[in-house]
């Protein structure tokens, strides 16, 4: 079962699904209210703008982005493959990201990928195509699936703030790696990405106050 996230009212139907799944998440939708939906640009630029903000703060990787986008118009991989290294280096990429992101655009441009055609594939098949492309990890794979191509069923394990809110919304003694998260999610499929934009709410929610789902 293939689900989309194209619009608010599609996240709140999984949500609706997810709790009828799981009736422990509840309290949690009880504390947080319904999440927003959370969408960025699909294609190269969606996913550039994420390899971009990896390990970075929200800052520093909103003033990068907003130079790039600012030096490139349009911002596509024709404009980044054809672009001089040290240009970019200069506008604040790294020397692995510039890698990163020149790889991927001599993929696109050999047709050797196509990131449109990830949106109708199952997710775990989109997320290992995506992780296949050098410089693209788990985080990055999943973020992209779930903001840019709106795949209900992405997953993002390795994010800090998902772990800290399912830690303690599970009550949990430890923070889960992402190896751990993969299991206490499968209850949750396929509406995984909505239980993401649930705890990510939590997460929000937890500066102020703290809550556990009873066992």
């Amino acid at each position: 079962m293939l689900v989309r996230f194209e619009s608010q009212s599609d996240l709140e139907d999984a949500m609706e699904a997810l709790m009828k799944q799981d009736p422990r998440l509840k309290p949690i939708l009880a504390q947080t209210g319904m999440p927003a939906l959370r969408q960025r640009e699909p294609g190269f630029a969606g996913l550039a703008h994420i390899v971009c903000g990896q390990q970075l703060s929200t800052a520093s990787a909103a003033a990068i982005w907003a130079r790039l986008s600012a030096a490139f118009d349009p911002f596509d991989h024709v404009a980044i493959r054809k672009a001089r290294a040290d240009r970019l280096g200069r506008l604040g990429l790294s020397a692995a990201k510039i890698k990163t992101l020149k790889f991927i655009a001599r993929e696109l441009a050999a047709d050797r990928l196509n990131l449109d055609v990830l949106a109708n594939e199952d997710v775990d098949a989109a997320h290992h195509a995506l992780t296949a492309l050098h410089g693209i990890g788990p985080w990055t794979a999943d973020i992209y699936l779930l903001f840019c191509l709106g795949h209900g069923d992405a997953w993002p394990a390795g994010d800090l703030a998902v772990q800290e809110a399912v830690k303690l919304g599970l009550g949990l003694k430890e923070r889960p790696n992402p190896k751990e998260m993969a299991p206490l999610a499968e209850p949750w499929r396929p509406y995984r990405g909505a239980a993401a934009h649930l705890w990510w709410s939590y997460y929000r929610v937890l500066k102020k106050r703290e809550g556990v789902i009873a066992k």
